[in-house]
C-alpha cells in the first residue's frame, strides 16, 4: 500500500519521526472553462492520491525524495526559496516560498512523496503535491493557516514556480473534498456547497485518450482572451458586466452581430455552462441521475461546437459512450485537446463499459485506452504520525 511504501522509504532514508498525509487528485463533473470567467464548477476529490511522509530535521536544509521517480533534491532554507532546474521540486519549493512570504519561518525538513495519480490525465497531480506539502508543514509548524489559505498558497506556487496560470479549483477540491459529495464552488466569491453524489449505484469512469495536442496551451490562452474581448464589448452596453458570470443569454443575443460569430459562440458557451452547473446541482438534490448525465452530454457538445477545445479522440470516446449500456452521461474533462473523458456509468455495467470502450477506441482510431475508476473521497488529511524506527 502507498502509505506503507512512502513511510518505509522515509524511515530508510531519514530514520526519524514523520507525519503521514494523504492528498487527493480531483475530477470536475461539470463546469469547464468557467473558473477564469468567475463562474461555477462542480469538482470532487478522488482516490487517486499523493502520499507524503514529512518530518522536521533540526537543520536549515530541506531534503526531498520523489519516491516514484527515484530522484532526490535538496535546498537551503536560510534565504528566500527560488525555482530550480528540477521541475517536480519546484511545486514543493513554491509552497515553501508562500509560507515564507506569510511570515512563517520554515525550518529544515525531510520529505518523501509518491502517488498513483495518472500523469497527464487532468486529475491535478500538481495540486495534490502542493496541497499535501502545505498541509503537512502547516500542521508540523502549529496550524496557523486554514484550508482556503493553503489552497491559495498552492495556486500561487503553481503560478510562480511552475508558470501555470490556473484557477483555484484544483487546490480547493483537493483540500475541501468530502466523501460521497461533489462541491459547487463559486469561483467569484469562493462560497461553496456540498451536494450528495450517489456512488453506490453509479461509478465515475475516466477514459484517457493518451494524447495531448500541441495547441492545448496556446488555445487555452486564446479562449481566455476571447472571453475578455466579449466582456469588453458587452460592458459598453451593460456597465455591470464585469465577467461572463454577469452576462445573460439575452444580452448576448441582442449584440450577436456586434460580437461576431466566434465571440458569440465562446461567450454563449460559458453562460450556458454556468446554467448547466446550476441545473446539475438541482438534479442531484432530486436524485435524478439520468438528468444529471444529460447535462454532461450538453457540456461536451458546447465544448466541442461552441468553445472548440475538444479533439477527435475525445469526441470518439463520448460517441462510443453514448452507445454503451448503462451510461448516463459523458464529456471531456479539463482544458481540452486531449486528456480524459469522464463517464457516469451504472455499477452493473462498468466491466462491460470498459471492455466496449477499449475495443471501440482501438477499432476507431487504432489507439489503446487506459481507464480509471474514480471514487469520491475526503480532502487532504493526516493519516498518522510515525515515530522513529517504527
Amino acid at each position: 500500500m502507498l502509505t506503507q511504501s512512502v513511510s518505509a522509504a522515509f524511515q530508510r532514508h531519514f530514520g526519524h519521526a514523520s507525519l503521514l498525509v494523504r492528498a487527493p487528485g480531483r475530477v470536475n463533473l461539470i463546469g469547464e472553462h468557467t473558473d477564469y470567467n468567475a463562474g461555477f464548477v462542480l469538482p470532487a476529490a478522488v482516490d487517486k492520491e499523493i502520499h507524503f511522509a514529512v518530518g522536521l530535521n533540526n537543520t536549515d536544509t530541506a531534503h526531498l525524495i520523489a519516491h516514484d521517480l527515484h530522484e532526490s533534491c535538496e535546498f537551503s532554507l536560510t534565504e528566500e526559496v527560488k525555482p530550480g532546474e528540477v521541475q517536480w521540486a519546484n511545486y514543493i519549493k513554491g509552497v515553501v516560498a508562500q509560507l515564507q512570504r506569510r511570515g512563517l519561518k520554515v525550518p529544515g525538513f525531510d520529505c518523501v512523496f509518491g502517488g498513483n495519480i495518472p500523469i497527464g490525465a487532468g486529475m491535478s497531480s500538481s495540486a495534490a503535491v502542493e496541497c499535501g506539502l502545505a498541509f503537512a508543514l502547516n500542521k508540523l509548524l502549529g496550524g496557523k493557516f486554514d484550508r482556503l489559505e493553503l489552497a491559495h498558497m498552492g495556486q500561487a506556487a503553481e503560478h510562480e514556480f511552475a508558470g501555470v496560470k490556473s484557477g483555484l479549483m484544483d487546490q480547493f477540491a483537493s483540500l475541501h473534498g468530502r466523501a460521497g459529495h461533489v462541491i459547487r464552488l463559486d469561483c467569484r466569491s469562493l462560497d461553496y456547497e456540498y451536494f450528495p453524489f450517489d456512488t453506490t449505484a453509479y461509478h465515475l469512469i475516466l477514459c484517457n485518450t493518451g494524447v495531448k495536442h500541441s495547441l492545448a496551451s496556446s488555445e487555452y490562452n486564446n479562449r481566455r482572451l476571447e472571453c475578455e474581448q466579449g466582456v469588453a464589448l458587452l460592458q459598453k452596453h451593460y456597465p455591470k458586466v464585469n465577467t461572463l458570470r454577469d452576462a445573460t443569454l439575452q444580452q448576448l443575443e441582442e449584440h450577436r452581430a456586434e460580437l461576431g460569430d466566434v465571440l458569440y459562440r465562446r461567450c454563449s458557451y460559458v453562460v450556458e455552462e454556468n446554467l448547466r452547473v446550476e441545473a446539475a446541482c438541482q438534479h442531484l438534490l432530486a436524485g435524478d441521475m439520468p438528468a444529471f448525465g444529460q447535462e454532461m452530454y450538453g457540456s461536451h457538445a458546447g465544448l466541442r461546437d461552441k468553445y472548440e477545445v475538444s479533439c477527435r479522440e475525445l469526441d470518439v470516446l463520448v460517441e462510443l459512450a453514448k452507445d454503451a449500456p448503462g451510461v448516463l452521461g459523458a464529456r471531456m474533462m479539463g482544458g481540452g485537446f486531449g486528456g480524459c473523458t469522464i463517464n457516469l456509468v451504472e455499477v452493473a455495467q462498468v466491466e462491460n463499459f470498459v471492455e466496449r470502450m477499449t475495443a471501440g477506441y482501438q477499432r476507431e482510431l487504432n489507439l489503446s485506452l487506459e481507464t480509471y475508476q474514480a471514487i469520491i473521497v475526503d480532502g487532504v488529511e493526516a493519516i498518522e504520525t510515525v515515530s522513529a524506527g517504527s
